[in-house]
């Protein structure tokens, strides 16, 4: 079982754990050791990334567990952007993606945004392939000084009957 809730600013902390462990243990299936070691660094600025949260809808996903353990996180951006999106490892398979996606979805719709994007990586983009985002581009982009091949992808409210 798993609950979807809003994010609470001391979720922070634990969800830059959870983005790091899962990049180094899901992730390193699609990019080498030293792309993981830039993407998920001990260097990442602890504040500025909690920071990103504010002014996003922001869903956080916590498993039935007592006490409950973090399964993921994602976040849209005002403009219809998915910026993290993030299952824990030893959540994967789970649903838990496709109810995160759906909570963000819903808040689009709510928003009356009718195009979604993101830069999913090479790991995530047959997820999003089978919630219909399609394809833009493949692109390299920096990293802590590796170069990581990721791809936009958008999604289009399709239009009424």
């Amino acid at each position: 079982m798993i609950r979807l809730r809003p994010y609470r600013p001391d979720d922070g902390p634990r969800l830059l754990h959870l983005f790091r462990d899962t990049i180094r243990r899901v992730n390193i299936r699609d990019y080498p050791a030293s792309q993981i070691t830039a993407w998920a660094s001990d260097e990442i600025d602890a504040s500025a990334w909690c920071r990103r949260f504010e002014n996003r809808f922001v869903v956080v996903v916590e498993d039935s567990s007592e006490p409950p353990r973090l399964a993921g996180f994602a976040e849209l951006e005002p403009d219809g952007h998915i910026d993290r999106v993030y299952v824990s490892a030893d959540h994967q398979r789970q649903g838990v993606g496709r109810a995160m996606l759906q909570a963000i979805l819903a808040e689009a719709e709510r928003q009356g945004l009718e195009r979604l994007f993101v830069e999913a990586s090479l790991t995530a983009l047959p997820f999003f392939e089978s919630l219909g985002f399609s394809t833009i581009a493949r692109q390299t982009v920096e990293c802590r000084g590796e170069r990581l091949v990721n791809v936009r992808m958008e999604w289009l409210r399709p239009a009424p009957c």
